[in-house]
């Protein structure tokens, strides 16, 4: 039957309406999928919650990350919650550098293959991949010389600890190394054939286990890696090793152990914001009273 003329006007009048939701729903989506395009592969946003890198990088400072120079990643989480994703990576602009400040997943304490919560930390890379570093009266050394200084590099105490104290929070387990003297040790690269013996395995337990393999002796003392015996690892990633500029209040590489290059997502450009993260929201005019201006345009070096 056709429709009356009325009908046809009132027809009209109703797909008018529509149109504006349609163009609104077209635009969230388009806006939606640029967001999580710039977000993964391009520039990201990055709030610093420790002083591990003062006075380079402050608490209470909001980055913008570079993360399109490694090669922007898809989502490595669900967002909100600590569930993993399948994930992969573009094209790199660059490789990490010696001196870089890096951006990475943080690949868990000393003793776990996997960190129990999925976390993002910010430390400067000292080492590269075959690099041999140490540590002697708190002066860094790579491959037997000095390392550069970073600009604000610092230590809060004047109390050093002697070498051969052993301190046993500090990578590797079972070493004598403690913050202010460790090493010599080389960080390991793609490759790298490591001799395991019952003696060493448990300096190489966690290590060869974030790799995605099971390390146990049996009987007799034979080494078993994945149920067979071996005599030998061959390391299947790069590796880096990362420091805190603030070297007296970071946990990092002395503590945990090597960087893998599959976690580092990018490096902080520039900070946009930077206020009091120990002020809570609801004190808006404390919270409002510690922005630093002068922090905010400051270049990350």
């Amino acid at each position: 039957m056709a429709k009356t003329k009325e009908e046809q006007t009132d027809d009209h009048g109703q797909e008018r309406k529509r149109e504006p939701i349609r163009d609104f729903l077209k635009d969230l989506v388009f806006v939606l999928v640029a967001f999580f395009f710039l977000n993964s592969f391009v520039v990201a946003s990055f709030e610093v919650p420790t002083g591990s890198m003062e006075n380079e990088i402050m608490t209470g400072d909001f980055l913008f990350v570079n993360k399109f120079i490694y090669g922007g990643t898809t989502p490595r989480t669900i967002p909100f919650t600590n569930v993993r994703l399948p994930w992969f990576r573009v094209p790199a602009f660059r490789s990490v550098e010696q001196g870089d400040v890096i951006v990475f997943e943080w690949p868990g304490y000393r003793d776990e293959t996997q960190s129990a919560e999925f976390t993002f930390y910010l430390k400067r890379c000292v080492a590269m991949s075959g690099d041999t570093v140490q540590v002697r009266d708190r002066v860094l050394y790579i491959n037997g010389r000095p390392a550069p200084r970073p600009r604000n590099m610092k230590f809060n105490t004047y109390t050093m600890r002697p070498a051969g104290e052993a301190d046993p929070r500090i990578f590797p387990p079972g070493s004598d190394y403690n913050e202010d003297n460790e090493g010599p040790e080389v960080v390991p690269a793609k490759g790298d054939v490591i001799q395991v013996t019952p003696e060493n395995i448990e300096r190489w337990r966690t290590f060869i286990g974030r790799e995605g393999h099971s390390v146990h002796v049996g009987p007799g003392g034979t080494v078993l890696i994945d149920g067979k015996a071996s005599a030998t690892y061959a390391v299947e990633r790069n590796y880096y090793f990362g420091m805190g500029d603030n070297r007296d209040n970071s946990l990092d590489s002395r503590f945990w152990g090597y960087i893998p290059e599959e976690n580092i997502v990018g490096t902080p450009m520039i900070v946009y914001w930077s206020w009091n993260p120990d002020i809570p929201l609801y004190d808006v005019f404390g919270k409002l009273g510690s922005i630093r201006l002068g922090r905010v345009g400051t270049i990350i070096d």
